[in-house]
């Protein structure tokens, strides 16, 4: 069962495509498996607007623990660039029914909520690992290119060690230190979604930490043509809980402004885009008004 363009054979191809996409390893014990049932069905696959979903529907009788142990580990491994959603048809036969799936264990993709059957039967992990891969490029030449947060994390497994001297640095409130401690971390992986979601948190309460949000409001709304004063201002909506506020600020900064005065403000969107998480509905939203912006 392979959907046109997903040929597992061309996976070899997107070796570097995919290695660029996918996130370092995941925080320890993270897992990125759930169990879905009838009614929770609906709901885990309307985030596929946001990342790609890999179903597996599968029944205790179908003897195929290995392909479960497999995939889970394949989603794991990914960090959140795809979910894995597990059904089991035995307790849910309306969800194999409505997908006319007549043998488990069958495996779809699903992108912006648009199926693409992948394999029936068992694969190794290697084979499974090439139909996902082929899944991720058609998910990315959509857009589909959010990541899901963690179903679970294990607390055994303890904090990341990557992140101790930043959070060391952020729990005694020495936010510029901090900031230096997730460039580091980002000097070795430079795409790190977490690490660069950290250092652009940190970044903001450094710059917010000695100032009066009122007073920096205030001081906006009297000068609305000056790009220091409008930044300033959209980090103390952020931290206020006024996201599009201060997206819509910025951008329209953006569109009266030039030259490196704009180049600073596109820069600063973009950190405050992973500040707050890049498959948040408001970021998606800016992100398309930032273009327009621009262009």
């Amino acid at each position: 069962m392979t959907p046109a363009g997903l040929n597992p054979s061309r996976a070899m191809d997107l070796s570097g495509i995919v290695a660029a996409a996918k996130a370092p390893p995941p925080p320890p014990g993270a897992s990125f498996v759930i169990e879905v049932d009838a009614a929770t069905f609906e709901a885990v696959l309307a985030e596929s607007v946001k990342y790609p979903i890999v179903l597996e529907l599968h029944s205790p009788r179908a003897n195929a623990q290995e392909l479960s142990d497999a995939l889970a580990s394949l989603a794991n491994e990914a960090g959140g660039a795809w979910l894995l959603a597990r059904v089991d048809v035995d307790a849910n036969p309306q969800i194999a029914q409505a997908f006319g799936i007549q043998a488990v264990p069958a495996v779809l993709g699903v992108i912006g909520g648009q199926l693409a059957p992948l394999w029936q039967g068992t694969k190794s992990k290697e084979e499974a690992s090439a139909y996902i891969a082929q899944l991720m490029q058609a998910a990315s030449a959509n857009g589909i290119v959010g990541r899901a947060q963690p179903v679970s994390v294990d607390a055994e497994a303890g904090p990341d060690p990557r992140f101790a001297a930043a959070d060391a640095a952020l729990a005694e409130g020495a936010f510029d230190q901090a900031v230096a401690e997730f460039d580091k971390v980002l000097a070795v992986t430079p795409n790190d979604p977490e690490a660069k979601a950290g250092r652009a948190q940190a970044a903001l309460l450094a710059r917010i930490a000695t100032v009066d949000p009122a007073e920096v409001l205030a001081r906006a709304a009297a000068a609305p043509t000056d790009p220091e004063a409008q930044l300033a201002a959209a980090d103390a909506e952020i931290m206020g809980g006024a996201t599009q506020m201060a997206f819509n600020r910025l951008i329209e900064l953006v569109r009266n402004t030039s030259g490196a005065q704009r180049e600073a403000v596109r820069v600063r969107l973009l950190e405050l885009f992973e500040t707050i998480g890049p498959a948040d509905p408001a970021v998606l939203k800016a992100r398309r008004d930032l273009m327009s912006a621009l262009f």
